[in-house]
């Protein structure tokens, strides 16, 4: 099947062949370097790492895998256990440990797990540490600890309830405004995590909850990436039980899609608007997205008085310009908000708190709050080419022609027009460009995409 490893982790489908996809010896090998990483930069005290998963079939065998394999390192493991990917980032914080591996694969299949690798900071390795470990990994030089100098659980604690406590004394999550309103919501949380995390969230909020796959069996009831056509199910419920709103989380709970009262998608891209307006509407300051996400982050952060940025795409690339520019909120287009007067990382629950207080406060409707905010559609493509065209060669003669125009290239190239996008960025594992392109409109976006894709087959002869 498939095994993916890059700087932010290592990826891949349970079962099979060792180095071709995700089995117990990759686990150890990846655990084991990265182990050695945190000893490389800490060569005299003991070491402590942070340990959680979301609810995935494969989880409880991965972790184990995990924790034995940091103990065998002489690293001592504080475990979390069921958490969510923003739970665990600010359980490495709260603990004073060393680092952090998270157990997901986020919005992938049930069949698909993943370690993604935390600093001390609780956030994800920088692309020189992500190398290292990758290099580690490659190396068979591994020595384990002699049995005086092995690991030990420290604790075995959830961390659910400090990360929801957390959220809830926010200054700008006004929870007396939000339970005067009494939102009934309805919640998806495919069966993972979130369904633990999310009703508790809403229930202290004050909200009447009806939850919709909050089974943490991970048993995905449908595709896990919340996307609209997978949301049917919510959309429906949300309308029948006649609810103010409907949340939805991909399986770690980093990611936030929201329904309408009316069934409809209030738009994974505007899941980031409507917070950052809030914010900002209280605490002026500078906004932060990667390329591929919709330009009204940027009109609603310049209508506040703010200045927006863009990053290359990547949470660790986003968090890396939120922090250069002292940005007060961020986030990626994904649903993933970034707010980081709690952390600095995409965090569902932060978003729920936020977007609920925005909505107690506007009096609003979501669909009337969804309608306040400009709207622009995203058509996302791709185009499939030979393993024997050079695909920055295609993309430096894009940008060349276009060089009138304002033109981005630190993430393959955007070229921005005055009242469009397109964003074109080469796969990194095979000869693919995806093509995301955004206008006022689908038939808008669709036609920008067509174009760049016609001249792209003319560069390369097909």
């Amino acid at each position: 099947m498939t095994l993916i490893k890059s700087i932010s982790g290592i990826r891949g489908t349970i079962g099979g062949t060792p180095g071709e996809n995700l089995t117990p010896t990759d686990i150890v090998r990846f655990t084991s370097a990265y182990a050695r990483l945190l000893r490389k930069n800490n060569t005299e005290k003991p070491l402590k790492v942070v340990v959680g998963r979301d609810a995935r079939l494969s989880g409880e065998m991965v972790q184990n895998l995990v924790e034995g394999t940091l103990l065998g390192c002489g690293v001592d493991v504080a475990s979390v256990g069921l958490c969510t990917t923003p739970g665990v980032e600010m359980a490495v914080v709260a603990k004073g440990a060393d680092g952090g591996i998270i157990i997901t694969a986020s919005h992938n299949p049930r069949q698909w797990n993943a370690l993604k690798l935390l600093n001390a900071r609780g956030e994800f390795l920088s692309d020189a540490e992500g190398k290292q470990v990758l290099a580690l990994a490659a190396d068979d030089d591994f020595a384990f600890a002699e049995i005086d100098r092995i690991g030990h659980i420290v604790e075995r604690q959830s961390f659910d309830r400090q990360h929801i406590e957390a959220v809830l004394a926010l200054p700008l999550v006004d929870v007396n405004a939000v339970k005067a309103k009494r939102f009934k919501v309805v919640v998806d949380a495919v069966n993972s995590v979130g369904g633990i995390v999310i009703p508790a969230l809403l229930r202290a909020l004050g909200c009447d909850v009806i939850e919709l796959n909050c089974n943490p069996n991970g048993e995905f009831a449908h595709n896990p990436e919340p996307l609209p056509e997978h949301l049917t199910a919510i959309s429906a419920l949300v309308v029948a039980e006649k609810a103010d709103l409907g949340v939805v989380v991909d399986p770690d709970v980093d990611r936030l899609a929201l329904v309408c009262e009316n069934g409809s998608m209030f738009g994974e891209e505007y899941t980031l608007v409507a917070v950052a307006d809030y914010v900002l509407s209280h605490t002026p300051g500078n906004t932060v997205s990667n390329l591929s996400s919709s330009r009204a982050l940027r009109d609603v952060t310049e209508k506040r008085g703010g200045k927006y940025a863009a990053a290359a795409v990547g949470e660790v690339n986003v968090v890396a310009k939120m922090k250069e520019t002292g940005a007060v909120i961020g986030g990626e287009g994904n649903g993933g908000v970034i707010y980081p007067a709690l952390h600095s990382g995409r965090d569902a629950l932060v978003g729920v708190a936020l977007f609920l207080t925005h909505l107690a406060r506007s009096g609003m409707t979501v669909s009337q709050l969804r309608a306040t905010y400009p709207s622009y559609y995203i058509s996302k493509n791709r185009i499939q080419l030979t393993p024997a065209i050079d695909v920055d060669k295609v993309l430096a003669q894009i940008k060349a022609k276009y060089a009138h125009e304002q033109v981005t290239d630190i993430d393959g190239v955007k070229i921005d027009f005055p009242t469009e996008w397109v964003h074109l960025r080469k796969s990194n594992t095979e000869p693919i460009i995806r093509i995301y392109s955004e206008s006022r409109d689908k038939a808008s976006a669709d036609r920008l995409a067509e174009q760049i894709i016609g001249e792209i087959k003319a560069v390369c002869g097909l």
